[in-house]
């Protein structure tokens, strides 16, 4: 006798990639509000609107592995039809660079955009870490004026402060990769075009960048023979002579609260570097601008340790960061960093017209901010209001319910009728699920006297944590009235005022 064969289970499991998450209205409608007080930051300082293209061709990325023909660099790609390599934009920069490049002749100049949308990485993803994520970038594209990069830092200021941070919650850190350009030269290592020679420079760049994680020693450990960490990993140094990288070290600590002293200072290390000077007399002009506006060393400092990883920038670099501290559901003390960077890219646009275009901007990491703000509690965590929720005492009477619904949305009330199968309990019970404010209640008594009842929810949810005479309760019902039908909407508007002023 054969074995009858097991049926195969064609069932799909559902799942979400790795690194990736579905969002509900919880976490989608407080996400909107704050992206609305971010756009109305940026329009008030002149900067329009753009959206480009979720996908990229990977020239323009420029993310393709060393001496191959195939995409690097934590995107994601593929080959299109025509078998050319595409790819999810990894940032919003390198789109707008395109832009720039393919409509220049149509755009204003200087061009002054924002862009607020998701984008994505093929990276290792981790705990609060994920693969799409959103950016809200503003740029100024077309101008050399350091008041472009003074502006860059007003924006991140007004932005934070818009969003309910104040002076002291956060800082603003700003340095110029010139200057660094400069000590590099000091210390004899004189720009030099090969590959070689940039490789060395930004292995400097990236031991200056890790200051934060390693601290002083580590970096120390970096800028010469190499690190040895706690897992047993080595990563080579750059290989200074420990007269040079002491230099460089002197560079990481000149910064401090008096931005006209960390000028001085600078000078001082870059010696007769004419990129050197360049870098710090910009500097010293930003300080001049930020303190016409009003932006003292509370709010924005100088600090050299600042270099940003990026090697496109050019010149003055820019980090918002989060000061505060904050306790985890363990009581430990969690601090969150960065919420935002920059810088200027001069350079950037040339890789398509071969010609050089001042650039200077920065992005916001949303969902960074967001869980900051959340944690310390200045975020309404409360589902948001649902909708007016009217339900059906009676199926022959779907029509006049409808009518119901229609008044309500024509007076601009979120409203929607039971569509579901149930009684009047299980209404109530998916009206809770809405979270929805108030319930409309019309039966063939309503109906005949031209009446409607109106159940406030939310009241009522809150007084039932008080019942003690579950009778007395049902007589009184204080958290439902009867009106007249055509009261209902005024009525219901006295009850939604509660909760939304």
């Amino acid at each position: 006798m054969s074995k009858k064969k097991k049926k195969k289970n064609t069932k799909i499991k559902p799942r979400v990639p790795r690194g990736f998450r579905d969002l509900f209205a919880g976490e989608i409608i407080p996400r909107d509000k704050m992206l609305q007080r971010i756009r109305r930051v940026y329009e008030l300082h002149g900067f329009e609107p753009l959206e480009t293209s979720a996908l990229e061709y990977v020239d323009v990325l420029g993310k393709f592995l060393p001496e191959s023909d195939e995409p690097d660099g934590g995107i994601f790609a593929l080959q299109d039809d025509d078998e050319q390599w595409i790819s999810m934009r990894y940032d919003l920069t390198a789109p707008l660079s395109r832009v720039v490049s393919q409509y220049r002749l149509d755009l204003p100049n200087p061009f002054r955009r924002y862009q607020i949308g998701p984008v994505w990485r093929q990276e290792k993803p981790g705990p609060g870490r994920f693969r799409q994520f959103y950016q809200c970038d503003f740029d100024t594209v077309g101008s050399k004026s350091p008041a472009a990069d003074a502006e860059v830092c007003s924006v991140m200021c007004k932005t934070l402060e818009t969003l309910g941070l104040e002076k002291g919650d956060y800082i603003i850190r700003v340095n110029n990769r010139k200057i660094l350009t400069g000590v590099l030269d000091a210390i004899g290592l004189e720009e030099d075009s090969t590959a070689e020679g940039a490789k060395h420079r930004l292995t400097i760049l990236r031991a200056v960048d890790k200051l934060d994680r390693l601290g002083e020693d580590g970096v120390e450990e970096l800028l010469g023979k190499g690190r040895l960490d706690k897992s047993g990993d080595y990563t080579d140094g750059a290989g200074l002579p420990a007269e040079a990288a002491d230099i460089v070290m002197q560079f990481i600590r000149a910064g401090n609260h008096d931005r006209k002293q960390v000028c001085k200072r600078l000078r001082a290390l870059v010696g007769e570097s004419q990129t050197g000077l360049e870098g710090v007399e910009e500097l010293e002009v930003i300080d001049e601008l930020l303190t016409s506006m009003g932006y003292e060393s509370d709010r924005v400092i100088f600090d050299p340790s600042v270099v940003r990883g990026l090697a496109y920038y050019t010149g003055p670099v820019f980090e918002a960061e989060l000061t505060f501290e904050v306790l985890d559901k363990k009581g430990n003390k969690r601090s969150f960093g960065s919420v935002a960077g920059g810088g200027r890219y001069d350079g950037l646009v040339k890789r398509f017209t071969g010609q050089e275009v001042p650039a200077t901007g920065a992005s916001i990491g949303i969902d960074r901010l967001i869980a900051a703000l959340q944690a310390k509690e200045m975020m309404d965590t409360k589902p948001p209001l649902g909708p007016i929720v009217v339900t059906v005492m009676d199926k022959k009477r779907l029509g006049d319910y409808q009518k119901m619904v229609a008044k309500f949305r024509d007076a601009g009330m979120p409203a929607e009728l039971f569509l579901g199968n149930g009684g009047f309990p299980k209404q109530m019970k998916y009206a809770d699920a809405r979270h929805s404010p108030v319930a409309i209640i019309a039966g063939s008594d309503e109906f005949d006297n031209d009446q409607v009842s109106i159940k406030d929810l939310r009241l009522g949810a809150e007084l039932s944590e008080e019942i003690t005479d579950r009778e007395e309760w049902i007589k009184n019902q204080p958290a439902q009235v009867t009106v007249p039908m055509d009261e209902m909407v005024s009525e219901t508007q006295k009850i939604l005022d509660r909760y939304t002023k």
